[in-house]
């Protein structure tokens, strides 16, 4: 008797449990629940499309900051070193550091990866490879020219080329996701860079060590600080 109860309990109660908890369940939640259940969701959605911006712009800091801060104590403000560190190794270091961030950067885009295609994933694509195009064309450019000056001179046709290059592509970022923080950036950078080479090899190597090393985290800081409002 026991078994027969209990069977028919299995067969229909659980049934009829799970319906009342479900209408329980919508009843109970109030406008402000539903409001923040809304925006859980919509940000766990955010989060899956929209890559965090912090890596790129700390990584490309840190780039600047230790790179053209080497190159600065090799040059120093009067052309007198502060330190004697040779040409090859500053600007082996410069570049080495702005390759790894050009990987960050590669990386954290990769995050908006999605079996959704489309016009922004194009433009995605497009633009990472301008990054490898534009950084080749400035190569070849300062090979050419650069045999030709002075060593002093030659990182600063370096340095002066590869900074135009992402002021350029920061200012082309922004642009094309509207992005006005990446836009600012990118137009800060050209001016620095301009001034810096005007100015000479040191004062060049100290702006885009203070001003874009430190300028990049404060951008990335502020630009995820918008992604998330």
């Amino acid at each position: 008797m026991w078994f027969t109860v209990q069977t028919t309990s299995l067969k229909h109660k659980p049934i009829w449990t799970a319906k009342e908890k479900a209408v329980d369940d919508e009843r109970e939640l109030s406008p402000e629940e539903t409001l923040r259940l809304i925006e859980q969701q919509g940000s766990a959605a955010h989060e899956q499309f929209v890559p965090d911006p912090v890596p790129h712009y700390l990584a490309w800091g840190v780039a600047w900051l230790i790179g053209f801060g080497a190159i600065f104590l090799r040059q120093g403000l009067s052309g007198t070193p502060y330190v004697a560190i040779p040409e090859g190794v500053a600007m082996a270091l410069l570049f080495g550091l702005m390759a790894l961030a050009m990987l960050v950067s590669a990386l954290t885009m990769w995050q908006l990866r999605s079996p959704v295609r489309g016009a922004s994933q194009q433009r995605g694509m497009m633009y990472g490879f301008a990054w490898s195009f534009a950084f080749f064309a400035m190569w070849a450019i300062a090979v050419r020219v650069g045999a030709h000056l002075p060593p002093a001179e030659l990182g600063l046709l370096w340095g002066g080329l590869s900074m135009l290059v992402v002021a350029i592509l920061y200012m082309a970022g922004g642009a094309i996701w509207l992005a006005r923080p990446m836009f600012v950036f990118g137009a800060v950078l050209a001016v620095l860079d301009a001034v810096g080479v005007a100015a000479g090899p040191g004062w060049h190597a100290l702006l885009m060590s203070v001003g874009a090393g430190g300028g990049s985290v404060l951008a990335g800081l502020l630009l995820r600080r918008r992604v998330r409002r």
